[in-house]
Order: C-alpha cells, then sequence, then structure tokens
C-alpha cells in the first residue's frame, strides 16, 4: 500500500478520505500518518499484544465506513481515536483487571502478559493504577484521551460522541477522584500523578 498521491493534501485527512471513495488505495495514507499514535495509546491501555489487534480494527472499522466522514472536519484524529475507545471499552474487564493486579501485587499471572508492558508511569505507581480501575468506563475514556492521547475537549467530544459539557463533567469527575485516591495513600509519589502535562488543567 502506498500513501496518497499528491493531489492529496499531506495535512488534510478530510481529503484524503475523500479521495479514497475512488482510489480505496490512497486510505494507506491516513493509516501512515496514525496507525503508530493509535497503537500507542492501545499499547498504554491494554498492551502491546491487544494494541496490534485494535489498530488493525480502528482502521478496518474506519474504512468500512469512511463514507460516513465528516469532511467539515479536516482532522481524522477524534474520530479514529473515538473508533478505537470504542474497541477498547470491549476489553474493559480485562483493562480493569490489570490496573488492580499492579495496584495490588504487581505479579497477577491472569495479567502478567498486560502489566509487562503497560506504561512505565503507572506500573511504577500502584496507587495511580488503583486510582485508574475505580473510575467508570466513561470517565476513564476521557481522562485518558485528554492525559494520553493530548485530545483536546471538543475533540472528546466528538470522538465519544458526547456532547461537550459532558466531556468536562467525566473530566473533572475523574481528576477529583483521582486526585481524592492518591491524596489518602501514603506509598504515592507526586511525580506519578503527571499522567501528561494536559491532564491537571
Amino acid at each position: 500500500m502506498t500513501g496518497p498521491p499528491a493531489s492529496a493534501s499531506p495535512h488534510d485527512d478530510a481529503e484524503v478520505i475523500a479521495q479514497s471513495l475512488e482510489e480505496p488505495e490512497i486510505f494507506a495514507g491516513l493509516y501512515d500518518r496514525h496507525a503508530p499514535d493509535i497503537h500507542r495509546y492501545a499499547a498504554r491501555r491494554l498492551g502491546a499484544g491487544a494494541a496490534d489487534d485494535i489498530t488493525a480494527d480502528t482502521f478496518l472499522i474506519a474504512f468500512r465506513t469512511r463514507r460516513r466522514f465528516d469532511r467539515s472536519r479536516h482532522s481524522a484524529r477524534p474520530w479514529l481515536y473515538g473508533i478505537a475507545a470504542n474497541l477498547i471499552g470491549k476489553h474493559r474487564r480485562s483493562e480493569e483487571r490489570g490496573l488492580r493486579a499492579l495496584a495490588h501485587t504487581g505479579q497477577d499471572p491472569v495479567a502478567a502478559s498486560w502489566s509487562d508492558r503497560c506504561d512505565d508511569r503507572i506500573a511504577a505507581q500502584a496507587p495511580l493504577a488503583a486510582a485508574l480501575a475505580a473510575l467508570s468506563p466513561g470517565d476513564r475514556h476521557v481522562l485518558l484521551l485528554v492525559a494520553w492521547a493530548d485530545l483536546g475537549y471538543q475533540e472528546v467530544a466528538q470522538a465519544l460522541g458526547i456532547p461537550l459539557g459532558t466531556v468536562r463533567s467525566r473530566l473533572n469527575r475523574a481528576r477529583r477522584r483521582v486526585r481524592a485516591a492518591l491524596s489518602t495513600d501514603p506509598s504515592f509519589t507526586p511525580g506519578a500523578m503527571e499522567l501528561s502535562p494536559s491532564w491537571t488543567r
């Protein structure tokens, strides 16, 4: 597969998607541009093995549904992260099991492959893993799309198909609950709270 030809703007995902309706091979340009970030995000949530499948399925679904993409939006990032988040949501129990394993023992055999490959900042700080595991799936999606995917509030709203006000309320609730959980744990070190510069905005 090759990237989009010169006639497709290298910075306009909508144009690539539009041209791919007539020339499907052009869609590979979208994959080349965004797959590494989608894979990285999925790996931080579910581990590298699951991330391969999540990434492949994300772009397969995107390709099959590309005709429905809102071409008034020049970037496909929120759309792609929304597909990935939906797929990750189907692994909710696996994600929560991995987080709780890190929180309690760090060595749960059931989740060993997950914990071996999860984000180092969580693996190093069991209290943070426990705090994330305790969040509702919706709150965790919003928090981690901001913190790890670096999406803005409006992009998160687009990704999850929810109102902007819901994004703000979920994010505020998630931040509040994580901070409360961490502040009561004597083993927590402040540096672990820095999921990313954006999550505390």
